[in-house]
């Protein structure tokens, strides 16, 4: 396994550079975690031991392992040499342990300015491809309800959420309050708790009904997801309630989250505060903006970008049941005591 690993990572590598994408690298402990409302970061605090020199940083510092590089990638979008570039990065997200979460994982990242969710899924599907040991893959039943193989030759199936939900789950999500969409999820065998949000149960109809039936003979990328879905996206022109985001699932895994970056600070502004009230009820700490990220986005044109579950990517490369297959250290060994997600 860790023979793949090493020759997934350098095909990957050689594959976007073919591509033009520069590889860089950015800090791990950052001083501003991200919003995302179901996400909780790892703390430490950097103290300096000897004479700070001046301007430098007085006192002890608090700061967070980076649950993704984006927001560091999206200021580098912004600095002229950098409009292609990429990170294989070791990234930490507190509570995650599953059968496909690890508290410390690696993300494949990348952004192109130009460029967009459309421009992103078609550089995505093509590395997929060459980087891949065959032009098939274990497509295990574990995974979802296929078996047999899935094959990796592009183009991949393109599906927005609407035509999925209406696939598999037997409704429009788009016209339905939280009332509404509660009775249709009921409807289609999926019980939300009650008085769930729109979103909640939104959640919880893609995680019953749709994750484990695409991406079955072949990798499906989902798109259009609702803007409420999509903090860091930009909204379709055509229509305000869909955003240019999407996800990549391959034999029931989710390996990819990606989309059309929203490149306008003032309204980056007013979501990110709409995420750090959404974090008060969860009990999650509310973080302050990162406002030099907010200042670099004026700067992005236009762009877009995705992050792969590097790990994942192994798992159905491999025909890997668990994410601990494809670790040399899992914490589910490491820490046989941690409690698992479902």
């Amino acid at each position: 396994m860790a023979r793949a690993r090493s020759a997934l990572a350098r095909r990957l590598r050689e594959g976007l550079e073919q591509r033009g994408y520069l590889e860089v690298e950015t800090p791990i402990a950052v001083p501003f975690a991200g919003q995302e409302p179901h996400l909780r970061p790892f703390e430490t605090t950097f103290t300096p031991d000897a004479p700070v020199p001046e301007g430098g940083v007085h006192g002890a510092r608090r700061l967070h392992l980076h649950t993704s590089p984006e927001y560091a990638m999206k200021r580098l979008l912004a600095r002229e040499g950098f409009s292609r570039c990429y990170q294989i990065a070791r990234v930490f997200r507190d509570g995650e342990i599953s059968r496909t979460h690890n508290p410390e994982f690696t993300l494949l990242e990348f952004y192109a300015s130009p460029g967009s969710a459309a421009t992103i899924m078609e550089d995505l599907e093509q590395l997929i491809f060459s980087a891949a040991p065959a032009p098939e893959a274990p497509a295990r039943a574990g995974h979802g309800r296929g078996t047999g193989t899935l094959s990796l030759r592009p183009p991949f199936e393109r599906l927005t959420c609407r035509e999925a939900f209406q696939r598999h789950a037997g409704f429009d999500f788009l016209p339905l309050d939280a009332d509404g969409f509660a009775r249709a999820a009921r409807a289609c065998g999926v019980h939300p708790a009650a008085g769930a949000s729109w979103d909640d149960a939104f959640t919880q109809v893609l995680l019953e009904r749709i994750e484990p039936s695409i991406g079955l003979d072949r990798p499906t990328f989902l798109t259009g997801y609702p803007a409420s879905q999509a903090a860091l996206a930009r909204l379709d022109p055509a229509d305000s309630r869909i955003a240019e985001r999407f996800e990549l699932y391959a034999a029931g895994l989710e390996l990819a989250n990606g989309f059309s970056e929203l490149c306008d600070a003032r309204e980056q502004r007013r979501r990110l505060e709409d995420e750090q009230a959404l974090r008060k009820p969860l009990g999650r700490e509310v973080f302050p903006l990162d406002e030099k990220l907010l200042a670099a986005l004026d700067h992005i044109p236009e762009a877009g970008g995705v992050a792969v579950g590097f790990d994942r990517l192994l798992m159905l490369l491999t025909g890997a049941a668990t994410i601990a297959d494809v670790l040399l250290f899992p914490a589910a060994e490491e820490y046989p005591a941690a409690r698992r997600k479902p």
